[in-house]
């Protein structure tokens, strides 16, 4: 056994920014100010997620410490709040350090001043310092040419503390996506085997996908896997039997030794993803001329399907792109089932679309159903195969495509899981309506040049997997 690490809390830096000169002025506004940061604090907390708050800095020396200390805690994404005018010396040497993105929180204490009241004021010197308090977004254009000029990315969330789910929501947003990309971070994504020969786009260089995602690529044998099986016990084929029983739909022509022999196999993946602590795999092997190693290979679909289910996605056909996009679907609470383009329905105007081998179960519409299949199509070896649709209602979908300049970017598109017939072939499939429509869709898709698969989730999540491409300095397209 590996020794295994649990994944660090992500780690959220907020700060503060105020003019110092202020305060003798104008009584009572730094504490005010410091009640709106430390409302901001409480509202972006929640569990798994840890903020880093270094209070409100307001002169430059102050800001070198605070850039120490994000460096320090090694925060992984930068929260500024805008409190009031503040210099842009005073937020520079903070962020320059720990070399994470920005949000500048642009988010005012009320939706406007009470100008009928603060026009009553008598004191000018109070009424400027009532202003202040809600002068948020005057030095947002400073802050934002020295980040230009520094080249230190930054993104934007305007509006209110209180009462604005606008703006919350893209601070859930980003939150979200940083999450998202730090599980990325520390995944560890399991290959096993080789690529299916001639399947030229699903090709790819590992060192490119750690640059580009982080996270630490295993090579694992099949050989590894073959061996497990030798050690799984009787009642322990048993108990996974029932299992399959309970998680699945097993249909009537499924036979006892098969599904004891897929039982076999899910067993000693379990052990072999324990073993490593795999979060994500990509594997495919003919295992031609070794009888275990085909053994194994053509009874792994049930149990790399409820690998998936579980939160460790597994991609067929060495797709290691795709166990990418699956795992960032999955990280996002989505799901992100295996799939590619089956056929057009240009009388209903759907895309039909799935994949023979694992499929996402804890998204399916209804339980999933077990079926025996003769021949694995283009495969070796024959057993049981699951069936299943993505959940009816909306669906996102995302593919990881290697570009001729030899960098990554994210593919998206948003759509509709419909009722509908399928082919009953013993793969997932589902029927997929665009706002596009399927021809436009088809097309726009395919021009930017991605593999034949990609992850399909639930929900529409385009706008987070946007914001996930900007944490990871990575180019998002959008189909729709």
């Amino acid at each position: 056994m590996q020794n295994e690490s649990p994944l660090p809390s992500l780690r959220v830096g907020l700060f503060g920014i105020g003019l110092d000169t202020y305060w003798p002025q104008f009584e009572g506004l730094e504490e005010k100010l410091t009640g709106y940061l430390r409302r901001v604090g409480e509202k972006l907390a929640r569990p798994g997620i840890e903020v880093v708050d270094l209070g409100l800095i307001d002169n430059p020396v102050k800001a070198l410490e605070g850039g120490h200390a994000f460096r320090r805690a090694d925060v992984d994404l930068i929260f500024l709040y805008v409190t009031t005018y503040a210099l842009s010396s005073t937020v520079l040497p903070v962020v320059r350090r720990a070399k994470v993105p920005v949000i500048i929180l642009n988010l005012a204490p009320e939706a406007a001043i009470d100008y009928a009241a603060f026009n009553k004021m008598s004191d000018r010197t109070k009424m400027t310092g009532h202003w202040l308090a809600y002068c948020q977004a005057c030095p947002v254009p400073e802050i934002a040419n020295v980040f230009n000029r520094c080249r230190i990315p930054f993104y934007q969330v305007t509006g209110t503390i209180e009462s604005d789910p606008a703006a919350w929501g893209q601070i859930e947003q980003w939150l979200d996506a940083a999450r998202v990309a730090h599980v990325m971070e520390h995944n560890r994504l399991g290959v096993m085997g080789h690529y299916y020969n001639g399947m030229l786009d699903i090709y790819s260089d590992l060192t490119q996908q750690s640059a580009h995602f982080g996270g630490h690529i295993e090579i694992v044998e099949v050989d590894e896997l073959a061996a497990l099986r030798d050690q799984v016990s009787d009642p322990q084929i048993t108990d996974r039997v029932a299992l399959f029983h309970d998680a699945f739909d097993v249909q009537a022509d499924c036979g006892a030794d098969e599904l004891r022999r897929a039982a076999r196999t899910s067993v000693a993946l379990d052990r072999l993803a324990e073993d490593h602590h795999l979060g994500s795999l990509a594997y495919y092997y003919m295992g031609t001329g070794n009888p275990a190693n085909e053994d194994t290979i053509s009874s792994i679909i049930l149990g790399t399907s409820l690998l998936t289910a579980r939160g460790i996605p597994v991609a067929g056909e060495l797709e290691i792109k795709n166990a990418q996009a699956m795992k960032i679907m999955d990280s996002f609470g989505v799901g992100g089932s295996f799939t590619e383009y089956y056929a057009m329905d240009f009388n209903d105007d759907v895309v039909l679309m799935g994949h023979d081998g694992p499929g996402h179960i804890a998204i399916a519409q209804g339980k999933t159903k077990v079926r025996p299949l003769k021949v694995f199509h283009g495969k070796v070896g024959r057993g049981l195969s699951v069936e299943m649709s993505v959940r009816h209602g909306p669906v996102t979908l995302l593919s990881v495509v290697q570009t001729v300049d030899g960098k990554l970017k994210l593919l998206v598109a948003e759509g509709q899981s419909e009722p509908g017939p399928i082919l009953e072939i013993g793969n997932t499939n589902s029927r997929y309506r665009f706002s596009v429509g399927a021809r436009q869709f088809v097309e726009q898709w395919n021009v930017h040049g991605p593999a034949h698969h990609c992850a399909v989730g639930v929900g529409h999540i385009a706008d987070r997997i946007d914001k996930l491409g900007k944490l990871l300095g990575m180019d998002v397209a959008r189909v729709c």
